[in-house]
């Protein structure tokens, strides 16, 4: 009885982990959707796509207890074409039953070389004229000084309350919101190569963002300015501000290099949940490791990993620090910091190279919490989260991971946490068990290092490729099914006993949506027998009624579809039949109907002596003695195949198409 309660108790365990995750990534999906309304119809700018920019100096002016921003970003970007005027993105917001009634961030001033620049300002853009036309490959800096109550989309952008009596202050502004508070070009088209951040507020605050922290100036004045400096590539939905009384925590991390041997984490807490928020970053380094040693070096080596606390459930990944909340427990979750975690090289060293494409930062940020359940937790805790996963996925039998062009306007579509986050999650499963560990991971190694993706933006055609150049293997069908169209499979599987160690195994699949005609996919099965004997196969399942004779040393008793959870599928049947064969029975042909060739399959213990063809009129048109039969001479029709065999003739019909 105590073995089997310890069992009982080891599952239960097991279980809660994965159980965890499946929540969190509720929560994280909804936190990362809360910086934009549901519509917004001017998310892709084509203004701004006519330069590159290469600098960004932010330097901001705030008070926790205040909602208000003051700021000047100075800009320094390259002409991509002759140019006029420069657009950015900054958010206006008119109030139609006033028309005095202006946007609540004012832009006081915009210089280039110390002289005045005109503008002008629409509900999105602020439009610079410039003093001359610039031409191609040309660079400048254009400085923009701007005040006012930051506007907030939706949930809210820029955002201001307390802790425990005390006023913080954070940002927010994936996917839509860098430009509520601050002038930016918000889309994924462009990665600032460095920037410069200057946080000025209250003295007794401790200010956070990118990089790492160069100076702490006391400015004479009850304020300080917090300067941070970030030297890699970044878009500027995933720049960020928070202030207040952070208590600070360092740890280290890194596998080690001769170059960088290692790096600090650098955790901003609340000081009343500090002790709970210390003990849970505990694992942080651990995962790290894990990490680098599956994929490539930590992305930003050279400066540092972190967590900053804030309010809203879940996190968001910002380069070189996640803003995470700390729950009920006052503690994060091991989830979500993984989750957070694995965004630093799937979304932020590689970023998805547009909304439609988001799977590529929250899939992959989903699975690599995931993995990490399977590192720490083992098989059966992996399986239950899968297993999870693939619940929520079948739960509805439509949804593509990829988006429509409408779609990708829809916040709450992008961070549809069945589609983008599970899905996409368990489609990157579904790779690693089709293309085996060796070749997908070589491939994703290979996509986070290409010269062209790396500290880039990617999209679904460049991860195909490179999974497609490790594997040697073309995934076209594989992705449209998958990635590009919707639903799932429902999987009847039939197997039977042959007698002289084989078995037959029939395997016929239902779609739930008409985008998909036939999911080909690797099937994984377990046949058992007494006393907990069992042997697994994968059957390379492309077509329906397809049948495999497979050896098996011992008598069949029952059979089990996926054991290990690695398809999304649903309502599936795995079931033995016991009853007596006879010959027409044990020997199947496959496909049927048929185009290029028809396979004659029979068990070991029957052999084939000859194979002749009959059309419709009854007449000899073809005989062979190979269990392969060419069918490109023959026309489309109905045919009729005699098989002599060594137990005694028999007749099948297929039709060639």
């Amino acid at each position: 009885m105590k073995r089997i309660y310890l069992l009982s108790l080891t599952i239960s365990l097991l279980a809660s982990f994965a159980q965890a995750q499946n929540k969190d990534i509720d929560q994280i999906a909804e936190m990362e959707m809360k910086s934009a309304s549901k519509r917004m119809q001017a998310a892709i700018n084509p203004n701004t796509d006519n330069y590159d920019i290469t600098y960004h100096k932010l330097e901001f002016k705030v008070d926790p207890a205040v909602f208000f921003i003051d700021g000047k970003v100075t800009t320094t970007y390259t002409a991509l074409e002759a140019m006029n005027s420069v657009i950015f993105d900054l958010a206006r917001i008119t109030d139609t039953n006033d028309e005095n009634f202006d946007s609540q961030i004012q832009v006081s001033a915009v210089r280039m070389n110390n002289a005045d620049l005109a503008f002008t300002r629409n509900d999105t853009e602020l439009i610079i004229t410039l003093p001359a036309t610039q031409a191609s490959g040309t660079s400048a800096t254009v400085e923009i000084t701007y005040a006012g109550a930051p506007s907030g989309s939706g949930f809210g952008s820029f955002i201001t309350g307390f802790h425990s009596a005390t006023p913080v202050l954070w940002t927010l502004s994936e996917p839509f919101g860098a430009r509520d508070w601050w002038p930016c070009k918000q889309d994924l088209n462009d990665k600032i190569n460095t920037i410069d951040v200057y946080i000025t507020a209250p003295s007794e605050y401790t200010a956070v963002s990118n990089g790492m922290q160069q100076s702490k100036t006391d400015n004479g004045n009850g304020t300080s300015t917090t300067h941070y400096h970030h030297g890699y590539p970044i878009p500027a939905y995933l720049i960020c501000m928070a202030v207040t009384d952070y208590q600070i925590y360092t740890q280290q991390a890194g596998l080690g290099t001769a170059q960088s041997p290692f790096f600090p984490i650098v955790d901003y807490m609340y000081p009343e949940e500090a002790t709970d928020v210390i003990a849970s970053t505990q694992v942080t380094p651990a995962i790290m490791n894990f990490f680098e040693s599956v994929f490539v070096p930590y992305p930003f080596r050279n400066e540092k990993y972190g967590h900053c606390q804030f309010d809203w459930g879940g996190g968001m990944e910002h380069t070189t620090v996640s803003f995470m909340t700390a729950g009920n427990n006052g503690g994060y979750t091991r989830s979500l910091i993984a989750h957070e975690m694995g965004h630093q090289w799937f979304g932020d060293k590689v970023t998805c190279g547009s909304w439609k494409d988001i799977w590529l930062n929250e899939g992959f940020a989903t699975y690599l919490a995931s993995m990490v359940i399977q590192h720490f937790d083992g098989e059966a805790a992996f399986t239950t989260d899968k297993n999870n996963m693939i619940n929520s996925i079948t739960s509805n039998p439509s949804g593509a991971i990829y988006m429509t062009d409408e779609e990708a306007l829809d916040v709450g579509r992008i961070f549809s946490s069945r589609l983008s986050y599970r899905k996409g999650a368990m489609v990157l499963n579904m790779l690693r068990f089709k293309l085996g560990d060796t070749n997908f991971f070589t491939g994703l190694r290979n996509y986070l290092n290409d010269p062209l993706l790396a500290y880039g933006y990617a999209k679904t055609p460049d991860l195909q490729s490179h999974l497609e150049a490790a594997s040697s293997t073309d995934l076209t069908e594989f992705f449209n099914d998958w990635v590009y169209n919707q639903g799932y499979p429902t999987y009847n599987i039939t197997a039977n006993n042959l007698g002289n160690g084989q078995a037959r195994i029939t395997i016929n699949q239902s779609q739930s949506n008409a985008s998909v005609s036939f999911f080909e996919m690797p099937v994984p099965v377990r046949l058992t027998g007494i006393g907990g004997q069992f042997q697994d196969y994968v059957l390379n399942h492309t077509s329906n009624g397809q049948q495999f004779i497979v050896d098996v040393p011992f008598t069949v008793t029952g059979v089990v579809f996926d054991i290990r959870k690695d398809i999304i599928a649903r309502n599936n049947s795995a079931t033995l039949e016991t009853s007596s064969f006879e010959l027409q029975d044990v020997v199947s042909i496959y496909p049927n109907p048929a185009s290029e060739q028809l396979n004659i399959q029979t068990p070991n213990s029957i052999a084939l002596k000859s194979a002749t063809i009959y059309n419709a009129l009854g007449q000899k048109v073809g005989e062979f003695t190979t269990d392969i039969i060419p069918l490109s001479g023959f026309a489309n029709g109905l045919y009729t195949l005699e098989l002599l065999t060594s137990e005694g003739r028999l007749y099948k019909k297929f039709i060639k198409k």
